[in-house]
């Protein structure tokens, strides 16, 4: 919805925030890990694989510890079966006697006299006896099978066997052999013994760990502590009393710990040595600024005073009329520094301002009302809300602050831009925006725009006697009033924004 208000053009549709809005990059869940996560991570990898290596070459050694023994039982026994004489005992395995106990474990024996298996047993534990089957025979028949032991799966339910063939003086071959499932079940019980083992060790080495970790780490939590605290102080400007120190028992230089602490005091005491110096110059430099700006009041006064005294003789030549009036033109500019000096020198040594209701929506009207007259040759918009938004702050210095940044957009502008001033109430306080279409600001002066004595280029030419103080004075009314002030500006748009707290 528009509207005309005095030559005005007033606009008082809402409109959606003014920047760009967005979240910042995601971190990926790995980046960042905190050194006692690094150290504990790093430790618990190492002992996990210690532990496997460790259980891999214990559970090697022990088969193969269990395979010799298995050969040397395999050997006894063929010797056993065959006799005295190198020729088959009976061929035939006889059953335990009830003084000798059962065997350990099954004990095959096969005898083949040519084509022929004249002997074919599996002595049982239980002291009975069983047969193979012939798939079973034809299996170790066709294994290639010598006097060294290998091992032959028998499949279900016999399982794999240790055996060895001996061919006796007769030309009977002789086979003889111990399964190896007792031995796999060994091995298999040595291994989960050492998984079990190794997972209750990895937890009380985690947990272990994760404590005396934390606890070596405490000394270095205290100095982030110390850190974090000083990077909060505001530092930049004012008197600062940097008081905050590493504990002293943080800067024993004996340890790493203590040598960052150390360090990090030796940096604190510098800096609050810097800090000092610093603060020394500013308020030495503050104090002659205002000093002189208010020495130079009178003078100027006095000066103008003269000088429009003297234009009021009629009998003056036109030359000496002429230079006159330069001199009051010079003299009012030079007392308009001296004013804006003054008054920056007041905010930087924290005057207080004024605290009363002030109505922004009037005085923004007010403001762009004024600016229209001053310069009729821009186009002058307004973008209100539907309700009035007021804030607490100081009516003149507030005047002052859109004074400045109007006369900045009309004076740095060409004819024909259209300049809008903008309000909007937000959750805390209020927004105001001073947008115009014009050229834009270089982005090379973006980063310095509210510094002291900033011009212009030739991209928003000057055709106004600008004191380069203007926008100063913007940024340091706003910070004093507890607000922000931001600008962006591209071909085509340029916006300053300002944010002011409700207030009490």
């Amino acid at each position: 919805m528009s509207t005309t208000l005095t030559g005005v053009v007033v606009d008082s549709t809402p409109g959606p925030a003014d920047g760009p809005s967005g979240s910042g990059p995601r971190r990926g869940p790995f980046r960042g890990w905190t050194l006692r996560r690094t150290l504990v991570v790093s430790i618990l990898t190492l002992f996990a694989l210690v532990t496997l290596a460790t259980g891999f070459g214990m559970s090697t050694l022990l088969e193969r510890s269990l395979v010799a023994e298995l050969d040397g039982r395999v050997a006894s026994t063929a010797a056993r079966v065959l006799g005295p004489g190198g020729g088959p005992g009976g061929h035939r395995p006889e059953p335990a006697s009830p003084g000798q106990g059962r065997p350990l474990s099954d004990m095959l024996v096969v005898v083949v006299d040519g084509s022929t298996v004249e002997t074919n047993t599996v002595a049982t534990r239980d002291g009975g006896s069983r047969s193979l089957a012939m798939p079973q025979v034809e299996a170790l028949l066709q294994a290639g099978l010598t006097s060294r032991p290998s091992t032959v799966d028998l499949g279900d339910p016999l399982g794999p066997y240790r055996v060895v063939a001996v061919t006796t003086d007769r030309g009977e071959r002789v086979v003889t052999g111990l399964p190896m499932q007792p031995l796999y079940d060994a091995v298999r019980q040595m291994r989960l013994i050492t998984a079990g083992l190794g997972l209750l060790g990895f937890l009380l080495v985690g947990v272990g760990t994760a404590c005396l970790v934390s606890r070596a780490l405490r000394p270095l939590d205290r100095v982030a502590a110390t850190a974090t605290r000083v990077a909060t102080l505001p530092l930049s400007s004012g008197e600062v009393e940097l008081v905050e120190r590493v504990p002293s028992r943080d800067t024993d230089r004996r340890t790493e710990v203590g040598q960052v602490g150390a360090a990090l005091n030796d940096l604190l005491d510098h800096v609050d040595v810097a800090l000092r110096h610093r603060q020394e110059s500013e308020t030495t430099l503050r104090r002659f600024v205002a000093d002189a700006s208010h020495e130079l009041r009178t003078p100027l006064a006095s000066i103008r005073g003269y000088t429009e005294l003297s234009l009021r003789d009629d009998r003056l030549p036109g030359e000496v009329r002429g230079s006159l009036r330069r001199v009051e033109s010079e003299s009012a500019r030079m007392a308009a520094l001296v004013e804006d000096l003054l008054l920056l020198a007041r905010l930087d040594a924290g005057r207080d301002l004024t605290h009363e209701p002030v109505d922004l929506t009037m005085l923004l009207v007010e403001t762009v009302n004024d600016a229209r007259v001053v310069g009729p040759d821009h186009v002058w918009r307004l973008d209100l809300p539907e309700e009035p938004v007021e804030v607490t702050g100081d009516r003149a210095r507030l005047t002052q602050v859109l004074v400045n940044l109007l006369a900045n957009a009309r004076l740095h502008t060409p004819p024909g831009t259209t300049v809008t001033g903008g309000l909007r109430a937000e959750s805390g306080g209020a927004v105001l925006t001073i947008c115009d279409d014009g050229p834009g600001i270089d982005p090379e002066m973006l980063p310095t725009i509210f510094s002291r004595f900033a011009r212009g280029d030739t991209a928003r030419t000057r055709e106004g006697g600008s004191t380069g103080l203007g926008l100063s004075i913007v940024e340091a009314v706003t910070t004093a009033h507890g607000g922000t002030v931001d600008v962006e500006s591209r071909p085509g748009r340029t916006c300053f924004t300002l944010r002011l707290p409700r207030g009490s």
